[in-house]
């Protein structure tokens, strides 16, 4: 499907708002830290489990958005480790029940709206029926060439690099026995250096598959991380709002993006308009004894005077 024919199908005040991005920035890849369920279920005298239904709704409407402005990745923070061990069973029990009914109930809308689902997490640590229902969403939703939804489910990124770390030493040790050799043997050949770098890590990660993202949304004020993530978004740009999941729509996804294309993004480098900054960004460095030497001109005149002994 072209890009852009499906934006008559937002609603008037989200195509206001998409009127005045700039089509050719907008981020591929948005990860979402869904936060304020149990708060939004709270102000309402609600039960947690009313906040968490609500918030699922929710889920859709920002995926049929993304779908619509051709948002390539979406990645969304939907049940971490923690919540895993720390959360009452019951409400694990739910979360895990709610999931599954929405996996259920929204693939027919997933494949209208070319979305294809995807997972990352230890997703084997969760009940075999959700792992057969996942199985089977991913499957349905396969051949879809649209966004790309991921939900991160009994997530958390401390362990995703430890599983990265144990899989890229196993695939060292696997490769050493076919060669016939130990790893030590092997690494003395082929450097430490040259076999676990940045690039080896990122392709043992859950996301070896996927992009970094550009832009990380946390819902609900918070403004902490939680453990989401922490490798790929070293250089994301982060928007928080104070509004909650539940409360967050389509259109809010999208002033997040306005806010994000206001941005420069310099990975380390400079500025425009930065004192450094020449054109093609190039820099002239002066050589290390001129610019002490310089320093020294400038202080010297300032210091105090030296009293000598007469």
């Amino acid at each position: 499907m072209p890009k852009g024919t499906r934006l008559g199908e937002l609603p008037a005040d989200e195509l206001a708002v998409y009127a005045q991005l700039d089509p050719d920035r907008i981020p591929e890849h948005v990860a979402i830290i869904m936060d304020g369920n149990g708060r939004w279920a709270g102000k309402r005298a609600l039960k947690r489990f009313l906040g968490h239904q609500q918030g699922a709704e929710c889920v859709q409407f920002v995926v049929e958005t993304a779908s619509r402005i051709d948002l390539p990745w979406l990645t969304l923070y939907a049940f971490s480790i923690e919540n895993n061990l720390r959360r009452p069973k019951s409400e694990v029990s739910f979360l895990m029940s709610l999931l599954k009914n929405y996996l259920i109930g929204n693939v027919k809308r997933m494949n209208d709206n070319n979305v294809r689902m995807t997972y990352i997490g230890r997703t084997k640590g969760l009940p075999e029926e959700i792992q057969e229902t996942m199985q089977w969403a991913s499957e349905e939703t396969a051949k879809n060439t649209g966004t790309t939804l991921t939900l991160a489910l009994n997530y958390g990124s401390r362990a995703e690099m430890v599983d990265a770390t144990r899989g890229l030493v196993q695939k060292l040790i696997d490769e050493a026995h076919r060669r016939g050799c130990s790893l030590e043997d092997m690494l003395q050949v082929d450097s430490l250096e040259e076999r676990i770098d940045e690039a080896q890590i990122s392709e043992n990660l859950y996301t070896a598959h996927m992009p970094d993202p550009d832009l990380v949304i946390r819902t609900s004020g918070e403004q902490r991380i939680s453990n989401f993530l922490l490798w790929q978004i070293a250089y994301s740009e982060i928007f928080v709002t104070d509004r909650l999941w539940p409360d967050f729509r389509g259109i809010h996804l999208l002033e997040a993006i306005q806010n994000f294309q206001q941005r420069e993004r310099r990975f380390g480098g400079l500025g425009i308009g930065t004192d450094e900054h020449l054109e093609g960004n190039q820099i002239a460095l002066e050589p290390a004894d001129q610019v002490a030497e310089e320093i020294e001109h400038e202080l010297l005149p300032k210091a105090a005077p030296v009293l000598t002994r007469r």
